[in-house]
């Protein structure tokens, strides 16, 4: 029952309808619709071109306050870090001053000795000369020696003679 319906439909139709049962595009626009009204083109306002610039403006007032900040932060971390370089290389310097102050007394007192110690040559000499009244003192020892031991053959040769004790 169903497909003459169809047929009956079909043949109650306009003939412009009949090739297109299954579309709904030319045939429900060309019935009449009520009328709603007319929509309105809405026209932009004459402030648009100033929102643009408006809109522009605030974008790169943010953009740029965006930037400074982080600027003024990557400024305050180089400041900081100049800062600590700074107190490194102050105190490394009073490092470097107090061991060259050292080093300036410790010349201060090799000049001292080297002008009180006596050289090689100033050694040898009196080593030379040491070495002389060495020689000396042995020679006067061997004289004393030799003039005691003619003493002592002296004193004997009288003890034999005469027979008699002498008590030193």
């Amino acid at each position: 029952m169903a497909p003459l319906r169809c047929l009956s439909a079909a043949r109650t139709l306009p003939r412009y309808t009949q090739t297109r049962l299954f579309s709904n595009g030319q045939v429900l626009r060309n019935e009449a619709t009520p009328n709603l009204g007319t929509v309105q083109v809405q026209k932009k306002p004459v402030g648009g071109f100033r929102g643009g610039i408006v809109g522009f403006l605030f974008g790169f007032s943010l953009a740029s306050s965006f930037a400074a900040y982080h600027l003024l932060e990557e400024y305050q971390h180089a400041s900081a870090a100049l800062q600590a370089s700074v107190e490194t290389l102050q105190t490394n310097t009073e490092k470097i001053s107090a061991h060259v102050r050292r080093i300036e007394a410790v010349e201060e007192d090799l000049k001292a000795l080297s002008q009180a110690s006596a050289s090689k040559e100033d050694v040898t000499r009196l080593r030379a000369e040491t070495k002389k009244l060495l020689d000396g003192l042995h020679v006067e020892f061997l004289d004393l020696r030799s003039h005691v031991w003619g003493i002592q053959q002296d004193l004997q040769a009288l003890a034999k003679k005469h027979s008699t004790t002498v008590r030193i």
